[in-house]
């Protein structure tokens, strides 16, 4: 999908660690984990799935966001769930060319970085790039939902 946009990026490798997240990508690239996104794959009460991208060094108040989505409540998805809605295994999902179309959610404040790394579509590997160019492929929806 990065490909075919024609926007710039470039592709980091790192050594992916099980549970070692934004953390353990931010040491190893050298960058400030809040520069590094994730990926989240949550559902509404009714189980419609989301994408939910997130500062690596935040968290997401799902209260909050329920509130803003006017839902019940939102919870993670289980990993199998969330392999099935996207096409990616945990630790490597993307925003970037998921299985079915989802509605994306993106915290307000990750338009204010002057780049972005995301999860290219495979554990231990990211994009860098703009944070513009990533609005213009996925077309996400900003909420300001981090704690």
């Amino acid at each position: 999908m990065l490909k075919s946009s024609g926007v710039d990026y470039t592709l980091h490798h790192y050594k992916y660690k099980e549970k070692g997240g934004t953390e353990r990508a931010a040491l190893e690239l050298k960058v400030d984990e809040h520069q590094v996104l994730k990926t989240l794959i949550m559902e509404d009460n009714t189980g419609e799935p989301m994408v939910v991208i997130m500062h690596g060094d935040k968290e997401v108040s799902t209260k909050a966001l329920a509130r803003v989505l006017n839902v019940k409540t939102i919870t993670p998805c289980e990993p199998k769930a969330a392999h099935q809605h996207t096409g990616y295994f945990v630790g490597g999902t993307s925003p970037l060319g998921v299985k079915k179309p989802l509605k994306i959610y993106f915290e307000k404040s990750i338009e204010d970085l002057p780049s972005i790394f995301i999860n290219a579509g495979k554990r231990g590997l990211l994009a860098e790039m703009s944070f513009e160019d990533l609005i213009n492929i996925i077309k996400p929806i900003p909420v300001n939902v981090a704690i």
